[in-house]
């Protein structure tokens, strides 16, 4: 398992980095739409939506996300100020996470609506393709977003393995700690430490703007893992699917992208 799980990341990692990197922006959200169907089908099956009306959510968000792409895209321009599309998706996304997920969470919401969780899955799965799909414009610095919740993600894993003694959400992940979590803020921390020396130029990530950016994506990082762990466990199933060997589906990996991704978006132009 721990062999197929690490080819798994090894061969998802390069191929990302290739096609965000190296594909032009028009293509790169192609892709991305693509994994958006993948994962709106998979939440369909938490939801509990069946038969054809699964097929329509899937239809509902693919429409909606390419749709509002195409609005932001033209509002932008050449312009560098944020399409005012950009800033109501991201900003509904954030308050989504804090305002509703969180609470959602903490009180353990069951939530058996088909409708209420189609719409929770609009707002969990949309914002993250459109931020993946405006900031793939300057590659390295998305790249640079990506590998804190990547590191956080590792650290905590790790780290919970290695030290994990007290439960961070026993109801809704037992497997998941608050060593882990340490673990996820201190490999964090030496990130940003190296990303700052090695990108003097990146004005705005530095100090404390770069801190609090830094700090937001991993910690939001951790809210949409845990939210998606605790619809699994409504739904009473362990992975949201099973085309990723060793990994499970994929909401499976991009949980914790669905969550931060939005956020960064939304702070970044406030940090040139």
């Amino acid at each position: 398992m721990l062999k197929a799980r690490l080819a798994t990341a090894l061969t998802l990692l390069a191929a990302f980095i290739a096609a965000a990197l190296f594909l032009p922006n028009r293509w790169w959200a192609a892709l991305l739409l693509a994994v958006l169907a993948l994962a709106s089908w998979e939440w369909g099956a938490l939801a509990g939506i069946r038969g054809t009306r699964r097929s329509l959510f899937v239809g509902a968000v693919l429409v909606s996300a390419w749709t509002i792409g195409q609005i932001a895209g033209e509002e932008g321009g050449g312009s560098n100020r944020q399409p005012a599309m950009e800033v109501a998706v991201y900003g509904a996304s954030v308050a989504f996470w804090l305002l509703i997920a969180l609470p959602w969470m903490m009180r353990r919401w069951q939530v058996r609506s088909p409708l209420a969780l189609a719409a929770a899955g609009w707002i969990v799965l949309v914002p993250a393709w459109l931020a993946l799909a405006r900031l793939q414009a300057e590659p390295e610095r998305l790249l640079a977003l990506l590998g804190v919740v990547w590191i956080a993600d590792t650290a905590a894993f790790v780290a919970g393995r290695a030290w994990g003694r007290h439960q961070l959400a026993p109801a809704i992940s037992p497997a998941k700690s608050w060593e882990g979590v340490a673990g996820a803020c201190a490999a964090v921390a030496v990130y940003y430490v190296a990303l700052s020396i090695f990108t003097t130029e990146w004005r705005g990530w530095h100090g404390w703007s770069g801190a609090l950016l830094f700090a937001g994506v991993a910690l939001m990082s951790i809210v949409g893992d845990l939210y998606e762990s605790w619809i699994k466990r409504q739904a009473g199933v362990k992975d949201s699917g099973a085309l990723l060997p060793g990994h499970g589906g994929v909401l499976d990996r991009i949980d914790s992208v669905n969550s931060s991704i939005p956020f960064a978006a939304l702070l970044l132009p406030f940090l040139r």
